[in-house]
């Protein structure tokens, strides 16, 4: 496993990280088993994995919870955990400052944890970015001196809303939507090395279509019914125009992955797994990095053909 820098101070991050999504109970995943959940996370730390992304409304927090169970039973200073703020346990979304303290002090319990190395705002509306006009980043200060957290930061997308939250508060993660087919936080990156900002690369693999399973005659269920037949029909000529220019050099889920850890400002990516295989299969396939060309072939690619699509999470 490799490492990368995280926060100024503190541990290197394994590049692959943990997202403990699925390991929510009625997390919209399929159904992870207690047992299983144990094992995912077990053989997680075996591999060399040490970054671990949780958030309280994932299954109502029992994704924290699950992972508390082992934390509780390892070295606190040999991982980095991260979870967020604004989408709460009981399911509701509310941004609200006044739940910040008590957000984080339940999320802290669950974990089995004294301290957070990151929380993030989960995902909010543009306009709570900005530090100038929300207490928002006054109180995860606050949090910050009383040593429950030791950055903070939000999950976001976009370059437009990554510069108004670096320019206006000394946050020091970002979070964003990060892969092949979805480019717009990479316009970001020099200011994000410029505020020695680490950057958490999430739906890696662009909800399943980069692992290569999925093609315009896919059908859908759940969470991934959002895509129209017109949507499916061009996805899938995109991950065909991928294939062709990885030309067999790497599988499509190796390229996924490195494309992301490739750039100096992502720290580590957090595919889902919802079983030891896949976190296995995830594990063997960051070892196989794409070369320079292919990333860079890969980035025209994008500013080419897919930029001006605004696809679809």
């Amino acid at each position: 496993m490799k490492y990368k820098k995280y926060l100024p101070k503190g541990i290197k991050v394994s590049v692959l990280g943990f997202g403990a999504w699925q390991l929510g109970v009625d997390s919209g995943w399929k159904a992870v088993s207690e047992k299983d959940a144990q094992s995912m996370i077990h053989s997680a730390l075996d591999n060399g994995i040490n970054f671990f992304d949780t958030a309280p409304n994932y299954g109502y927090g029992t994704s924290e919870l699950r992972l508390g169970k082992v934390f509780k039973t390892i070295d606190r200073s040999k991982i980095v955990v991260n979870s967020k703020f604004g989408r709460l346990d009981n399911g509701i979304v509310d941004f609200d400052s006044k739940h910040i303290k008590n957000s984080v002090e339940k999320s802290l319990a669950r974990l089995n944890i004294d301290y957070l190395d990151s929380v993030i705002i989960h995902s909010p509306p543009i306009e709570l970015l900005d530090g100038n006009k929300n207490d928002h980043y006054e109180i995860l200060e606050q949090l910050q001196d009383e040593g429950k957290i030791i950055a903070y930061g939000a999950s976001i997308d976009f370059y437009d809303e990554i510069k108004i939250l670096l320019e206006t508060t000394n946050s020091k993660v970002i979070q964003s939507f990060f892969n092949i087919l979805h480019q717009d936080a990479k316009r970001a990156f020099d200011l994000i090395r410029q505020k020695n900002v680490a950057t958490i690369a999430k739906i890696p693999f662009d909800s399943g279509w980069l692992t290569g399973k999925y093609n315009s005659k896919s059908q859908f269920k759940g969470v991934r019914s959002r895509w129209t037949k017109e949507e499916i029909i061009v996805r899938s000529k995109l991950v065909d125009k991928v294939k062709e220019i990885l030309n067999n050099k790497n599988s499509l889920t190796a390229a996924a992955l490195s494309f992301c850890t490739s750039f100096d400002a992502v720290s580590t990516v957090i595919p889902g797994a919802v079983s030891k295989q896949q976190l296995l299969n995830n594990i063997e396939a960051i070892k196989l990095p794409i070369d320079k060309k292919t990333c860079a072939e890969l980035e025209d690619f994008y500013e080419r053909e897919v930029k001006e699509l605004n696809l679809p999470w």
